[in-house]
């Protein structure tokens, strides 16, 4: 069953892929945690702000990734095959698609956040320092949309460096900004949380022109007449958004789902969402080995499928499951010895030091099962271009089962915020079974470009 570590070349495949895009979410996920400690210096209103705020960014990330990762299926594909023209016009769709996606969400962060703020909290002070984040923040969605559709692509083509060098330099230079800009350093005014906004939005813009000056120095697939990427026409433009759009919508109703918990968790208390908004930082430092297993697969099954070997395809999905899960077990088990440790980093009253320490041994329990979701859901359902399969198993398991339990747990028993989190897991033990029987089955692997 594990004999498969001795395989080097499929190790050294895995890892060239995997390790770069970890490395890059690691970096992300470290800096995102600084970032939450800096505000998290001037208060749990401040802390609580910023993570509902993020609520709206983390719903066009996820829209943006689902786009951009539906596009990538063919991608990927396209590139087992060599189609250097497939792949540019394909990134052409990606970019018109993502762009219009962030200018919708940049309407709504800049005109409109007393109101996106409102659908998460009643607080006037959380409200009135989030709307200050948010009006900032907004400018920054369309460099974002552009910059996560190249990245996507470069991925699915094994072109992976540059994103993790532009990604690593504009993080560092927007935690350094935020260091002086929330504080007030090196002589300047201190902004709070106005200050955070103007570190992100700068940083966001200078990872776009980093990978645009990396795409065509390096000469990737990318760098084309960027004319002739929008030359497409209608039936492959279809044939394209068929099995993307599932994978789109899919994101939407996840992303919704994730936020309605985050707004369940914050009508609790301050207290609450804050503690949510610290354990938050966590799970994603806990995700960044596993996000590069997951999409590395990806890839590696794209490409597989599109030179023609299914086989291997469904070979290495179950590699990379086994792989992933006991990864989870030893990560698991880290973050639980480490949670006494963490709330000594944030200003927290007893109740929310409490709280961030429960929702840490919560999360470090069912770890497990949610990336062994996350391997066959990334890496096989739609990695297979199996969109569809995917979009309804999701939502079934978030609107029939996470969003009911935690509503019942939260306002009928009204039990406190770590108990109602770890009851929303129960949908991911449904979601556990019915992906595992899908991998087994073998129906989720589609060739999408040999028609």
């Amino acid at each position: 069953m594990l004999s498969f570590f001795r395989d080097r070349a499929f190790m050294r495949e895995l890892l060239t892929i995997a390790l770069p895009i970890s490395l890059q979410q690691l970096i992300n996920a470290s800096l995102n945690m600084l970032d939450v400690i800096m505000v998290g210096q001037l208060g749990e209103a401040s802390i609580a702000a910023l993570g509902l705020s993020n609520q709206l960014f983390f719903i066009l990330i996820l829209l943006l990734f689902g786009m951009t990762s539906g596009m990538a299926i063919f991608t990927a594909q396209f590139w087992g095959k060599r189609d250097t023209e497939s792949i540019q016009k394909v990134f052409g769709m990606s970019l018109l698609a993502s762009s219009a996606i962030a200018a919708i969400f940049m309407c709504a962060a800049v005109f409109f956040p007393h109101k996106v703020l409102g659908l998460f909290t009643s607080d006037e002070e959380v409200i009135r320092i989030g709307v200050n984040y948010l009006q900032i923040v907004g400018f920054s969605y369309i460099p974002i949309a552009i910059a996560t559709a190249y990245i996507s692509i470069l991925r699915s083509v094994q072109v992976i460096k540059l994103a993790v060098i532009a990604t690593a330099c504009a993080l560092a230079f927007k935690t350094f900004l935020g260091w002086v800009l929330i504080f007030g350093n090196l002589n300047l005014p201190a902004l709070g949380v106005r200050g955070a906004a103007i570190a992100t939005a700068s940083g966001w813009t200078l990872e776009l022109v980093l990978i645009l000056i990396f795409v065509y120095a390096q000469k990737t697939p990318l760098s084309g007449n960027p004319l002739n990427f929008f030359k497409f026409d209608s039936p492959f433009f279809f044939r394209v958004l068929k099995t993307a759009l599932p994978a789109l919508v899919n994101e939407l109703f996840w992303s919704v789902g994730i936020a309605t918990y985050n707004g369940i968790y914050a009508h609790i208390s301050t207290d609450a969402i804050a503690a949510v908004g610290v354990n938050a930082t966590m799970e994603e430092l806990a995700f960044v080995v596993f996000m590069g297993l997951g999409h590395a697969c990806a890839v590696m099954v794209g490409n597989r499928i599109g030179a023609g070997d299914q086989a291997s395809a469904y070979e290495t999905v179950r590699r990379v499951i086994i792989v992933s899960v006991l990864f989870a077990w030893l990560v698991g088990l880290l973050i639980s010895s480490l949670r006494h440790v963490v709330v000594g980093w944030y200003e927290l009253t007893p109740q929310g030091a409490h709280s961030v320490q429960m929702l840490m041994l919560m999360m470090s329990s069912v770890l497990w099962i949610r990336i062994f979701n996350f391997a066959t859901f990334i890496g096989a359902l739609r990695a297979g271009g199996d969109t569809r399969f995917a979009l309804v198993m999701e939502i079934c398991s978030i609107w029939l089962i996470g969003v009911p339990v935690a509503y019942t747990t939260a306002f009928v028993f009204k039990l406190p915020v770590y108990y109602v989190y770890l009851s929303v897991a129960l949908e991911e033990v449904a979601k556990a079974f019915v992906s595992y029987w899908r991998f087994r089955s073998k129906k989720w692997m589609h060739d999408l470009v040999n028609l």
